[in-house]
């Protein structure tokens, strides 16, 4: 089993989490109906209407 000789040093550990750090959240799209900020292709979880139909209120 292979097994590090050294300590990872904290600069090299951090640097490779670093790359994680910079990613962009997603983005919103409007709701029709409510005019909310949603998740495109999801169910809005203002109102609960998705493609002009309510799918949560059923």
């Amino acid at each position: 089993m292979a097994v590090p000789k050294r300590k990872t040093s904290q600069a090299r550990t951090s640097g490779r989490k670093a790359a994680n750090m910079k990613k962009v959240a997603t983005g919103t799209s409007v709701c029709p109906q409510c005019h909310e900020p949603k998740l495109p292709h999801r169910v809005c979880p203002n109102c609960g209407y998705y493609k002009g139909k309510d799918v949560v209120g059923e």
